[in-house]
Order: C-alpha cells, then structure tokens, then sequence
C-alpha cells in the first residue's frame, strides 16, 4: 500500500496569506521563531516564498498558526482554485502605498476562495453580469444604460445598490481594508460572479459612486491596467448609472444652490460634490457656477466632510447563505469550506461578529506587528 503524499504549502499562497496579514517577511520568522521557540530567519520565509524549499509536517502547522489560517489552506495551488487570477480594478488615491496595495488585493483573492466553498455549498454560481464593449460609437454611459435595461431598474434613483448588484448574482462584502485610500475593489474573470469589498472606512455618501465605479470596470473593462482613460470612463458609467441624464437633469437645473445639493442628495444618494460634477457636465450649470460652488464648499469644509449623512447600504446574500449552512453544519465545519479558522469565520461572516468583541489570537503574527 502506497502511502498518500504529505501536505506542503504552495508558494504562492504563503506569499497571498502573508500580504493578505499586511506583514513583511520578517514578521512572519519572528512569530514562527516565538511560536516555535528556536530562530527561524527571514531567508526562510523568503525560499518558502519561492518554492525553493518544502514546508510541510510541523513546519505547515508553526506556518498556519503564525499567518493564523488553516494548514489546508497554506496548500491550496492558487492556480488550480483560481485564487487571483482575474482583473483586479480600485478607485485608489494616489498616497495609496505599494504594501497597501498588495495586502488588498491579496485580501480580494483569499476572499474569492472563502465565498467560493460558501456559495458552491449551496447554490450554483449563476449571475446576470456582461461584458459591454466601449468603442467610439458606444460610449460609458451607453454601457450603463445597457446595464440598467438588462437588470431591468425603473427610471430615477437605484435605491439599493448594493441589493441591485447581488439580485444579478453578484458577491458583495464589507472589509477593513486597512487605509482610508480605497474605498471598493472588484474582480472578475469572466465567468464566476463578479466579487466587490467595500471597505468599512467609506463614508456613506461616497461609497456608493465608488461601488459604481467598481461596477463600471467590472462591466467595461476585462484587460488589465488601471488607466487615466479607465478611471474616467468607469466615472462616466457610475454617473450614468446612478443619476441618469434623462432622469436627473431637470432636478438640476434652476438655482442649484447648497441648500438643493443637500436636499438632491438624500433623493439620489450620492454626495454633493458628485452632484455638482454631474450638473456641469450635463450642461445644467455652468463651469463658473460650478467653480463657485466648490470654492463655497471647501470654504465651509464640505470638501472632507459633507452634511447630510447617508446611511450605508448593507450587503446581505453571502450572509444569508453562512447563515443557512452553520446552522445546518455547524459553525466549524463551514469555517473548514471558507479555509479559515473558526475565530476569524466568525468574525467576518456572522452578522453578531461585530458584537462579539472578537480580537485576533494572541501567538499571531499580528503581536509581532504592533
């Protein structure tokens, strides 16, 4: 009798885990070092990395422990279960840093595989999300009017965004993506739903033009490079998208004033400043009256905090399903499908997490980061 073949992480999700923690390579020796009680280096951690060395036996089990997921996991071929293979797309700020920028998107493909394991436990994954060509004749916001006849929204405001997008099958979540410089990423292949954070940090006046704007290149643009033309054109659909021209232009007309901004505001959910863009560029105001409002806004400090506050919409279909299948598996064994451990299942998928007060696990890497 042959002897089955011992576990050994895969290089590239040892490098996904550890971005996806926001640590360096250091932190991770120095907490297998703590956890284990003798030196491991840097150049360790560095050749697992590269797949220059196997980590498997009691090594994987110090390695999960340190990056705090299970040893399965750290085994997983990120090629073969798809993990990061796609377009990432984020409306980002420039001060936004490259380690940052790394530990996202890391976040986005092991969150890809945890809602995978979930979704596929209990339904197909079907969707009703295409690709819409921009070319010279078909432009952003015939894309997003495109999008809007497919899924079938009546005229006027989206009411729920959020809602909208998991009705077509889309998997939208809420993360601590650690800065304050994004506040949604997406991923699509082209074939299973597309995925969306939305980070905790975004204010609800602005998350939802972000949410479009994700929307937009997910729809728009399945080659790879974040582009000035890209930005803009993924602008263009969330205006259209979320303040049609046919709809909105007559609200925008006739003394658009602070005071209607507000009050327009809470009708279309969208910020002040959103609205205003949207006004000059449908030709309803003027550039000087548009510059005139941003100077009136910056000078009352609107530009960084706005009146009027809009109450976040809350995704609920990936809820819903964790939900459905702790209670009829337990809280366990659906954490084992997600390839997490229970503690931190818990805390990002159960809606009482937040109430549960959970914190890491002390012996993680998370102590050496501090």
């Amino acid at each position: 009798m042959v002897s089955a073949e011992p576990e050994t992480a895969h290089a590239t999700m040892l490098t996904l885990a550890r971005e996806s923690r926001g640590v360096t390579q250091l932190d991770v020796a120095k907490a297998m070092s703590a956890l284990a009680g003798e030196r491991i280096s840097q150049g360790y951690v560095s050749k697992a990395e590269a797949g220059r060395l196997k980590v498997s036996g009691a090594r994987l089990e110090l390695y999960g422990r340190a990056l705090r997921y299970p040893p399965g996991t750290l085994c997983m071929d990120a090629d073969v279960h798809g993990v990061g293979i796609g377009l990432v797309h984020h409306r980002k700020k420039a001060a936004l840093g490259a380690q940052a920028l790394r530990r996202i998107h890391a976040e986005l493909a092991l969150t890809r595989l945890q809602v995978r394991g979930l979704v596929s436990a209990v339904t197909e994954d079907v969707h009703h999300f295409e690709r819409v060509a921009v070319t010279d004749l078909e432009s952003p916001s015939d894309a997003a009017r495109t999008l809007r006849k497919l899924w079938n929204l009546p005229e006027g405001p989206v009411s729920d965004l959020v809602q909208t997008i998991e009705q077509a099958g889309g998997l939208v979540l809420t993360r601590d993506l650690g800065t304050r410089d994004v506040d949604a990423v997406s991923q699509w292949e082209g074939v299973e739903a597309p995925l969306f954070l939305l980070n905790a940090h975004a204010p609800g006046d602005r998350f939802r033009f972000s949410l479009g704007h994700e929307l937009g290149h997910i729809v728009m643009h399945p080659e790879p490079g974040a582009t000035t033309l890209q930005e803009r054109q993924a602008d263009e659909f969330a205006s259209e998208f979320l303040m049609p021209a046919a709809d909105i232009v007559a609200d925008l007309r006739n003394g658009l004033d602070l005071n209607r901004l507000l009050a327009l505001k809470h009708r279309w959910r969208v910020s002040m400043a959103a609205l205003a863009r949207r006004a000059v560029t449908l030709a309803a105001i003027s550039d000087w009256q548009y510059r005139n409002l941003m100077v009136e806004m910056s000078t009352l400090g609107y530009r960084t905090h706005e009146p009027g506050d809009l109450a976040r919409e809350c995704p609920g279909k990936v809820t819903a399903i964790v939900e459905r299948l702790t209670h009829a598996q337990g809280l366990d064994r659906v954490a084992v499908t997600a390839g997490l451990l229970p503690e931190e299942f818990r805390r990002l998928y159960l809606s009482d997490a937040a109430q549960d007060g959970d914190s890491p696990d002390a012996d993680t890497v998370h102590e050496v980061h501090r």
